[in-house]
């Protein structure tokens, strides 16, 4: 008899292992409590900028395995795009200061040893001193692993560990951001060529794997919300939708993939992270100027990188929890502002009208990256013998990431696998 995998939630983690499970030969069924796939990563149509526009600008590093495979496993790899070289131009809008970190396309770090590459105003030294961080355990704050100060610090670790973490720098677990340092910057140019889903997280990411679960004879069942889980004889036994309940099967599995309030009420004694941190996305339909990078870093300014899109400037602000009730087009305007200046676009279009916009603010984007919060973030397995969980929110070893919602999922799926009966 065919062995059935239940996946409560069509997010990326929920998505990595059906797709996982799906070529393992199990039966599969996601159940989604929303009326769409993607979790925070989806893609959808904006009546006011007129576009399709992502809930979040989210970006993905070539030395991202996991969601490299995941993506080739389901035919889309070639739909993230990024330069040949691992570049990353850079301004500081409080000097007017562009520069280019150049990491190439080595394996090894040597674009250390290159002024012309490095930060500038920077020295081997100045990067030396991030090494604390790479054996940091996650119970240490980065504040206390390395000084949060310096030319290197604001221009180049200051944003991307806040990109990162969601929280400010100082504040958040040093074994996590020691994650991030180990997979980019001490990984070579090799592993951090930067990858943007050009095309739209949803039509990478989301809407093939529904596809190929479907093409599968796979149910994806929309707007079918899990309100319990019975246990009993050490194993989950039975699915409680409210309208429907679905008895699970001796040999059949559940991965709970959903957020972690709705997983924590799910599964008894499961904890997760309590504390969670806004992210500001804002969307303007403007054609960007031909020289314009596909992604900037800002620093020095209200916004922190700048996603450059067919007929589209976007925006990301992380740990924005103090503009979560600013009045949307004061916000707009300051957004505005700082985009003119990162694009280099002409004298008076900051002040003129505003081109069609759109904010996104996601007031629980992701579990504050801190060392309480990582405390609190559950491994996969659970109790129940036949019951997983994933979630970018879950015990990674990441921060809340693609990646590492990719990970939770694969990494569910391989314990299914694992299973005697497997």
């Amino acid at each position: 008899m065919q062995k059935t995998a239940h996946i409560i939630g069509a997010g990326l983690s929920g998505l990595a292992a059906a797709i996982r499970l799906s070529n393992a030969g199990y039966a599969i069924h996601v159940h989604e409590a929303t009326q769409q796939a993607g979790g925070r990563c989806r893609s959808y149509y904006d009546s006011a900028t007129d576009l399709v526009i992502d809930n979040g600008n989210h970006l993905l590093l070539s030395g991202n395995h996991h969601a490299r495979a995941y993506a080739r496993s389901i035919g889309t790899e070639a739909g993230l795009v990024g330069p040949d070289r691992a570049t990353f131009p850079f301004i500081d809008l409080s000097s007017g200061k562009r520069w280019t970190l150049d990491l190439g396309n080595s394996r090894i770090p040597s674009w250390l040893f290159d002024p012309r590459r490095r930060v500038p105003d920077t020295s081997v030294g100045d990067y030396l001193k991030l090494l604390p961080l790479v054996w940091s355990p996650t119970s240490r704050l980065v504040g206390d692993a390395i000084p949060c100060d310096g030319t290197l610090y604001h221009r180049l670790v200051q944003p991307l560990l806040l990109a990162a973490l969601n929280v400010d720098p100082p504040e958040g677990s040093a074994g996590l951001a020691g994650a991030i340092v180990r997979e980019t910057l001490l990984a070579g140019g090799q592993n951090c060529r930067p990858l943007i889903a050009r095309d739209g997280l949803s039509a990478v990411l989301v809407e093939p794997a529904v596809a190929l679960l479907q093409q599968r004879n796979a149910g994806i069942h929309l707007g079918h919300e899990l309100r319990a889980i019975k246990q009993a004889g050490g194993r989950a036994v039975s699915l409680d939708f409210g309208t429907d309940r679905i008895d699970v099967a001796a040999h059949d599995v559940v991965i709970v993939a959903v957020p972690p309030r709705a997983a924590t009420s799910l599964v008894p004694g499961l904890t997760g992270p309590t504390e969670f941190r806004a992210i500001i996305n804002a969307h303007f339909r403007y054609d960007p100027p031909a020289d314009c990078p596909a992604l900037t870093g800002v620093v020095g300014g209200l916004v922190e990188w700048l996603f450059a899109f067919p007929q589209r400037l976007s925006i990301t602000i992380s740990n924005g929890d103090r503009l979560v009730n600013m009045p949307r087009e004061e916000l707009a305007r300051a957004i505005w502002r700082d985009i003119c200046k990162t694009a280099g676009l002409p004298d008076g279009v900051a002040e003129g009208d505003l081109p069609p916009w759109q904010i996104v603010r996601e007031r629980r984007a992701t579990f504050a990256a801190t060392p309480k919060q990582n405390a609190m973030r559950p491994g996969a397995k659970t109790g129940a013998a036949n019951l997983f969980i994933a979630g970018d929110w879950t015990d990674t070893g990441l921060p809340a990431t693609i990646e590492g919602s990719i990970r939770s999922g694969d990494r569910a799926a391989d314990l299914v696998l694992a299973m005697p009966h497997s």
